[in-house]
């Protein structure tokens, strides 16, 4: 009786590492160009992490201990060189996301519902949901590997640098913060279901391809302007003489009224007669200024992380109720 009712679900449990299969096969040149591309990254940041960082934070040593008086010899290739691999390194790692929503939206599903062999698949012994589901696991998996691959890769690079090379990016530079931690990861899967519920609606590859990739723009560009205001902030105070303080994420700054509130700062230091006047006209008794530091890395990346797994999720939802719409099928 055991046997009787445990026979059944063996071929459909099955049916899902050949979908695998099949999928990496029809997707080999893709995947091929994939892992050249996340290696060949992997490989530049590691050789910018390690040699280039040494090279260049030597070089910006010999600098700064020139003694003006006399030639100064310092190896400023070295310093080139690293800034231009730094680029190219965040960029690479910046275009993944898009990449991946391309291809899920012009070559993994877009392709598909255009030439219909989506309706062929499906009745191979496929259902449509299951079908769905296979189109998304690997792809993620596989997203994830990678994007998580390289974020790690170009945190450790920066931090490397931090401190020892002149012209290292701040951590709260926008490409250096989008490139780092977790974030990548989240804009990788959001771009993936993206393309992918592009395809099903549009079905149309090129349309699809190019939709999802708008979307991981709106996306990268909503993360950018709301990250200031997903962590609470601090807020520093300085007197009217001195100025704003506080370096890290900028939030806001002004100045702070005799009635407690908060005003436009008209200009950012008392020691000039026109700003004191101008100071004093609007009742300023201090500045102020809200940043975040350098210890709100982590909280904001898992915030704006967790907000772009909540959208994947959201537009991976819509793809299977569309995919149920379409084929009028209330279960996988």
């Amino acid at each position: 009786m055991t046997a009787a009712l445990t026979t059944p679900a063996a071929p459909a449990a099955a049916r899902v590492p050949r979908q695998w299969r099949w999928l990496a096969r029809l997707h080999r040149p893709a995947l091929i160009c994939g892992g050249t591309l996340v290696l060949l990254t992997a490989a530049a940041l590691v050789w910018l992490g390690g040699p280039l960082t040494d090279a260049s934070a030597a070089a910006w040593k010999a600098y700064n201990a020139c003694a003006w008086d006399k030639v100064c010899r310092y190896d400023q290739d070295a310093i080139l060189l690293y800034k231009e691999v730094y680029t190219w390194t965040t960029a690479a790692v910046l275009a993944v996301p898009f990449l991946v929503a391309a291809w899920a939206g012009g070559a993994l599903i877009g392709r598909e519902t255009e030439s219909g062999t989506t309706r062929l698949a499906w009745t191979q012994g496929v259902s449509p949901t299951r079908w769905l589901a296979s189109r998304l696991a690997l792809p993620a998996l596989l997203a994830v590997a990678g994007s998580g691959l390289l974020s790690g890769l170009h945190r450790w690079a920066w931090t490397a640098a931090d401190g020892r090379v002149d012209t290292a990016k701040s951590w709260h530079s926008s490409a250096t913060f989008l490139a780092g931690g977790t974030v990548p990861v989240g804009l990788a899967l959001a771009g993936l279901t993206a393309g992918v519920l592009a395809g099903l609606l549009l079905r149309r590859a090129m349309a699809a391809l190019a939709t999802a990739a708008v979307a991981v723009g709106v996306l990268w560009a909503g993360v950018h302007a709301a990250l200031p205001y997903l962590w609470p902030s601090v807020t520093r105070v300085s007197s009217l003489r001195e100025g704003p303080v506080g370096s890290g994420m900028h939030v806001g700054e002004g100045v702070l009224t005799t009635g407690g509130g908060r005003a436009t700062a008209p200009c950012f230091t008392g020691r000039l007669p026109d700003c004191r006047e101008d100071l004093a006209d609007v009742g300023a008794t201090a500045f102020y200024r809200d940043v975040h530091p350098a210890a709100h890395y982590w909280p904001l990346q898992l915030v704006a992380t967790g907000i772009l797994l909540a959208v994947a999720a959201l537009l991976a939802y819509a793809a299977f109720r569309v995919v149920r719409g379409t084929t009028g099928t209330a279960r996988g």
